[in-house]
């Protein structure tokens, strides 16, 4: 940087760049509206005041705002390359996230980080990495990688990582396991920051997770969990994502005190929201929507977050800041017209104007290491009638244990026309141990066929439910013969699947492909298969095999009581 050039063109000596003129900039610092104009030279603001440039657009009143940040995002959710991912977020205002690999690390480890760091060097969004600090997430199941504080010391200062990515293990800080210790001790001497996973934790335990060096948290469901963990010094994320949606419940938290230590996220996002509601806009449109002072809400997507992970010259419009830019219509539908980045107009009307380079990515496909299943590696074996069956919530990722009968036949289950009792499996895919996992679901109520997919928080093995074993079989072997994806099978016919090349978590394919194949795939569950409608049956599915939320799950090695933390019998 030329300090010295851009402090002649800052007093006027020589012209700036690119005058955006006549706009109304929202003020971040001093929660105002400036009516002045914006002067850019090398992709920095360098001036506030009245300018002119070589190039000037008059913006004729419009507001004007620093760029969108996403202060946790996992972009595997999206089922998109983060090549797409970028096409599809830049657009609708977002020019930073912060995003966590957690879901690629689990299958590809290291070489699932380098992936992310690599795919989003040049993009037209600023990425900053946070490392997965649970792979896997825990030890009752197999993942495809096991990552140390010794392994996460590789990335700890490449330039875009901030620190250690959500740390679920919180029975771990509170029992000082030396692996959760270690990693920690890493970001520490590295003066790294630490987010938080911390659903429920209060009292003594949140005050040892905090003391532990932990500072942000995303698992907030309610205002008074949110209020706690303020009052304790941690940052607090407000999410509204695809799966979890907590944003109008921790806004009635919100005073002019606190909201300075909120900032928004969506954590999980997929193409059929990004399309129809849009990204971090669509957390700032629902905030104002519900009361949220326009310009609060706005600190909350910008200011709020760069100062939480310190972002340097991030979040804001003023001198020395990048030039990361949103023009909107106005405060309330806060509808964005154009995005500047780094002084460069690269979207308009909802409408990427850049293009992307595919990156190499050799070492995060063909992620599925089994060639096929048989109807034998399927069957479960059961003495008694009275089992242990997932009972599912609506429109809740948290389940239910509970007693049923069943028919047996030969001491085996037995599928009963008409009862919503299903079989579920869980069939580990990244080294070919050969383990598969089973239980019984009821509350989903798939008629007729079978859903399989290789998204199967967090280890990502392959998960299908069904009612029939021929289309369990068929579902599991497409998903198999794809690499992963996605499979629906009714009558011993694939109904329609989407392949997921990268990791068996993303295509390589374009948003609007993958949102096409998505939303089929979706019509086809609850119209032909007749899935509850009160779960969406892809998360639901994929949840089902995550071991840390309460009260019962399933992974490859067995059906796992999270309440008591230990295997249980069918």
């Amino acid at each position: 940087m030329n300090i010295r050039c851009l402090i002649d063109k800052t007093i006027k000596n020589q012209k700036p760049e690119l005058v955006l003129k006549n706009g109304k900039i929202v003020n971040v610092f001093t929660h105002e509206i400036i009516d002045k104009d914006i002067a850019i030279h090398n992709g920095m603001i360098i001036g506030i005041g009245q300018y002119d440039g070589e190039q000037n657009i008059d913006l004729d009143g419009k507001y004007v705002a620093p760029g969108l940040i996403d202060a946790h995002v996992h972009i595997e959710s999206s089922m998109l390359s983060p090549q797409e991912f970028s096409k599809a977020i830049v657009p609708r205002g977002t020019t930073t996230i912060i995003a966590d690999p957690h879901e690629i690390g689990n299958v590809c480890g290291l070489d699932g980080i380098e992936y992310i760091l690599d795919s989003t060097e040049d993009l037209a969004l600023d990425t900053y990495i946070m490392l997965p600090s649970c792979v896997p997430a825990t030890n009752f199941e197999n993942s495809g990688a096991v990552l140390k504080a010794q392994d996460l010391e590789k990335f700890i200062n490449h330039p875009r990582v901030l620190g250690l990515g959500e740390l679920m293990n919180y029975p771990g800080v509170i029992n000082k396991d030396s692996d959760v210790l270690d990693k920690l001790e890493l970001t520490y001497r590295n003066d790294k920051i630490v987010d938080g996973h911390a659903p429920g934790v209060c009292g003594e335990g949140l005050n040892a997770y905090i003391l532990s060096g932990v500072s942000t948290d995303h698992e907030c469901s309610a205002k008074e969990e949110m209020l706690e963990k303020l009052r304790l010094g941690m940052n607090v994320l407000v999410r509204e994502g695809s799966a979890a949606k907590d944003l109008k419940n921790l806004i009635q938290g919100l005073t002019v005190y606190n909201s300075h230590r909120v900032m928004f996220c969506t954590d999980d996002k997929h193409p059929e929201d990004l399309l129809k509601d849009g990204h971090i806009d669509y957390n700032v449109r629902l905030a104002i929507e519900n009361g949220v002072d326009p310009i609060t809400a706005i600190q909350m997507a910008t200011i709020n977050p760069a100062t939480c992970y310190n972002l340097k010259r991030v979040g804001a419009i003023a001198p020395g800041y990048k030039a990361n830019i949103i023009v909107f219509d106005n405060l309330k539908d806060f509808n964005i017209e154009e995005v500047y980045k780094d002084g460069k107009l690269v979207a308009k009307d909802k409408t990427a104007l850049f293009t992307t380079e595919t990156k190499k990515c050799d070492k995060v496909i063909n992620t599925v290491h089994l060639t096929s299943i048989s109807k034998e590696n399927i069957q479960i074996d059961l003495n008694k009638d009275e089992v242990n069956v997932i009972q599912l919530q609506p429109h809740s990722l948290i389940t239910k244990k509970v007693m049923r009968k069943v028919d047996i036949k030969e001491n085996k289950f037995e599928y009963t026309k008409g009862s919503d009792i299903l079989k579920l499996a869980v069939i580990e895919r990244h080294k070919n141990t050969k383990n598969v996992g089973l239980g019984l679901v009821e509350n989903f109520k798939l008629q007729d066929g079978a859903i399989a997919t290789t998204i199967a928080h967090d280890s990502h093995n392959i998960i299908v439910v069904g009612d029939n074993d021929e289309d369990i079989l068929n579902a599991v072997n497409e998903v198999i013969k794809m690499g992963g994806g996605i499979a629906i099978s009714s009558s011993n016919t694939i109904l329609d699947s989407l392949q997921l090349k990268i990791g068996g978590l993303m295509s390589d394919r374009d948003i609007n492909y993958v949102n096409d194949k998505f939303s089929n795939l979706i019509d086809i569950a609850y119209n032909k298969l007749h899935v509850n409608k009160d779960i969406d049956p892809f998360l639901t599915l994929a949840f089902l095999a995550l071991p840390v939320i309460p009260d019962i799950k399933l992974t490859d090695k067995g059906l796992f009581d999270v309440v008591n933390f230990d295997f249980i019998e069918i």
